[in-house]
């Protein structure tokens, strides 16, 4: 009788859906996820949650393979030497081979009154804690979403869209992943929702209240509903596990996703740091970075040496309503070029793409391995060779 190999994978949102998708391309692997919660969730789509345009959560049969065993549970623990993960409520799961998948969540705000007067939003149980909030205000209070980001500028529109006083204080600039001219764009578009958007050094909250958002300049702002949008964070299930981590607390691995800790351990997404030098949290990271983690897994069962990740970035996209958008074009290396795709063409590019993820996550289920290429970033190798060639010799 052939022995089989258990493989675990810890977090369902994309990279770990997608790792576990590759990995039942061999017969002799079985493959669970475990995942705190029953529906696969669209995080990308969480702004629409809050603003009532979308439920934001899809069946996992529609994007997880039929092979996969999925177990509906958080995970407390990661024994390594025993290789076991304790689960909250139910018995603790073998494996063979772990991926850590657990992604990204809302960061510590660390300023006064944010933690218990603003509402976080990274999270399938932060938004539809929020929506509530945001029926149950008149149609004439002020909202202040804090983040000058992706999220904050999505939510910010999609609210103003549905007739909300939306104030959108950025702590900084607007949009700082942008370039200038998207920027711009961006900011038309806001301008014509009716958003009041506060960007500058002045502008970084210094305290929130039950009704009220202060500035650094001393304004003291209105706020009958607060959105914090600004920064993520990452679960400390690594750290706590006794496993070696960046200073986010992102699984350390070397460049094949592999941690530096253990060998039959590997790591994807928004909680892996590969050789220190993590890329952007992002869904568009993590559907390249977990079929790769699967293939480390994979290459280490057939005996072969595993490749080093390869990812490749192509742009970013923002939804500003149901009417608008923003494409931004980018290098390899994530880098922004000076080209960009406005108003309602950049609304339908993203929703294509909103809609193009969960179907490239179900092809993974049908398929698995049908895609065995990835972008390569020449920048990121020139960078690692000379980071290795000036780091001194460890005596």
């Amino acid at each position: 009788m052939t022995q089989r190999t258990e493989v675990v994978v810890i977090g369902g949102g994309y990279a770990g859906v997608m790792a576990a998708n590759r990995l039942t391309q061999r017969d002799d692997v079985t493959v669970t996820l475990i995942n705190p919660r029953p529906d696969f969730v669209e995080r990308i789509r969480l702004h629409q949650l809050v603003g009532g345009t979308h439920d934001a959560v899809l069946d996992y049969r529609k994007v997880l393979a039929g092979g996969v065993r999925l177990v509906v549970d958080s995970a407390t623990r990661i024994d390594a030497a025993g290789r076991t993960v304790t689960l909250a409520a139910g018995a603790p799961v073998a494996y063979d081979y772990l991926v850590y998948a657990v992604g990204s969540g809302s960061a510590d705000p660390r300023v006064p009154g944010a933690a218990e007067f603003a509402h976080p939003l990274a999270g399938l149980e932060e938004a539809r804690r929020l929506r509530p909030l945001l029926d149950a205000a008149p149609a004439a209070a002020p909202v202040t979403v804090v983040g000058g980001g992706t999220t904050g500028i999505e939510t910010a529109a999609e609210l103003a869209e549905r007739g909300r006083a939306v104030t959108l204080v950025c702590g900084g600039l607007l949009g700082p992943s942008l370039h200038p001219r998207a920027r711009r764009a961006v900011a038309r578009q806001l301008a014509r929702l009716g958003v009041t958007v506060l960007a500058g050094p002045d502008t970084r909250v210094t305290a929130v209240s039950r009704d009220a958002v202060r500035l650094g300049d001393g304004r003291e702002l209105p706020s009958a509903v607060t959105i914090w949008t600004a920064g993520f964070g990452v679960p400390d299930l690594a750290a706590r596990s006794g496993l070696t981590t960046d200073a986010l607390g992102r699984l350390l691995t070397d460049e094949t996703l592999t941690s530096v800790d253990d060998v039959r351990i590997v790591a994807a997404g928004d909680s892996a740091a590969p050789s220190d030098l993590p890329f952007r949290m992002s869904c568009q990271a993590a559907v390249q970075l977990g079929p790769q983690a699967a293939e480390t897994v994979l290459s280490r069962l057939a005996g072969n040496r595993p490749r080093p990740v390869d990812v490749g970035f192509a742009a970013q996209c923002l939804s500003l309503g149901r009417r608008a958008g923003v494409l931004q074009l980018a290098h390899k290396d994530d880098t922004v070029k000076k080209y960009h795709l406005a108003g309602r063409p950049g609304a339908l590019v993203k929703e294509l793409i909103c809609k193009g993820i969960p179907w490239q996550l179900g092809h993974e289920a049908r398929k698995p391995g049908a895609r065995t290429w990835w972008a390569k970033d020449e920048k990121r190798r020139q960078l690692l060779r000379t980071e290795r060639a000036t780091t001194p010799a460890t005596p």
